[in-house]
């Protein structure tokens, strides 16, 4: 599993919430759910995206944005418009002054809004949770991302378009993966825009021996891998690789892998019912003392008082 596919792992285990909104001005939504990711597309009409802090965005037909939480933000036919829905934590949907909206603007399978004929149509994935492995990732994105039609051109779009509205045996599989597929190729596309500022790991997957090493050690953590064992499976000598990975991860190959096995384990931690022990050797580690002595000394908490905080 690479960081990419981290970013979804754990969103994936408690699935993600797909809407079609179908709106007519005016129209505003205040979303405070603290999802950690939100991935939105117009497919017809228009709809601006305002963060708290920062610039409205203009969401025109095929265009994707990403959003980043737990910050605030709000949706609506024009910039400032006044809210007059509220989305919570879970999705929930009210009024202002608390008044529940989920039945009386529900419109039909995964489809909610104000009017069935609205003029503006929106395609809302939103994940629920984040993992430590996926926030190497987010950590690089900003609070929110716009990407035109015209640079990111997906063609999973107007089949997720289709398939939202449908109730079929599997649909929540299906539009899961789509989903992700979106998710991933949206962020592919960010990085890859002139002048992107990509976190140095991301752009070290594209080197031949680097990004060789990268994978070996997020495809396969508890092998116990050395430096001298990295580089015999790259073709490069010990020195090439550690200096070659120092030099574009920004830290030696072990470290990273340090940091890649924490990180993986806070994430089973949290989101399984795995013993500290299952955990330590599915991530490299002998046993959970050698775990919880790495977790305490990089974290500065153990794995059982990591686990009690989720």
């Amino acid at each position: 599993m690479d960081a990419l596919a981290g970013l979804l792992d754990g969103p994936r285990a408690r699935g993600a919430f797909l809407l079609r909104m179908i709106m007519e001005p005016p129209w505003s939504v205040r979303i405070e759910d603290g999802a950690p990711i939100c991935l939105m597309c117009v497919t017809e009409g228009e709809a601006w995206i305002a963060p708290d802090a920062g610039e409205p965005v203009l969401l025109r037909p095929g265009d994707i944005a990403i959003a980043r939480g737990p910050e605030p933000y709000t949706v609506a036919d024009v910039p400032g418009a006044p809210p007059r829905a509220l989305i919570g934590p879970d999705g929930e949907c009210t009024t202002l002054a608390g008044e529940p909206l989920a039945e009386s603007m529900r419109l039909g399978v995964r489809t909610w809004g104000n009017a069935a004929d609205g003029g503006t149509t929106l395609l809302v994935g939103t994940y629920r949770m984040d993992g430590e492995v996926g926030r190497r990732l987010l950590d690089a994105l900003p609070g929110l991302l716009h990407l035109p039609a015209d640079v990111w051109n997906c063609p999973l779009m107007p089949f997720l378009g289709e398939e939202i509205a449908r109730d079929q045996p599997g649909q929540t599989a299906v539009l899961d993966r789509v989903l992700d597929l979106m998710l991933i190729t949206g962020v592919r596309a960010w990085f890859s825009r002139p002048g992107a500022e990509a976190p140095a790991w991301y752009v070290a997957m594209g080197d031949p021996v680097v990004g060789q090493a990268l994978r070996l050690l997020q495809n396969d953590p508890a092998h116990p891998w050395t430096v001298a064992s990295l580089a015999t499976k790259t073709g490069v000598s010990r020195a090439a690789l550690a200096r070659r990975f120092t030099e574009l991860v920004g830290e030696p190959p072990m470290a990273y892998l340090t940091d890649w096995r924490l990180a993986l384990a806070a994430d089973l931690l949290r989101e399984t019912d795995a013993t500290v022990e299952s955990v330590a050797r599915r991530v490299g580690y002998s046993g959970a003392f050698a775990l919880s002595a790495a977790f305490k000394r990089v974290r500065g908490v153990s794995p059982q008082e990591h686990r009690a905080g989720a």
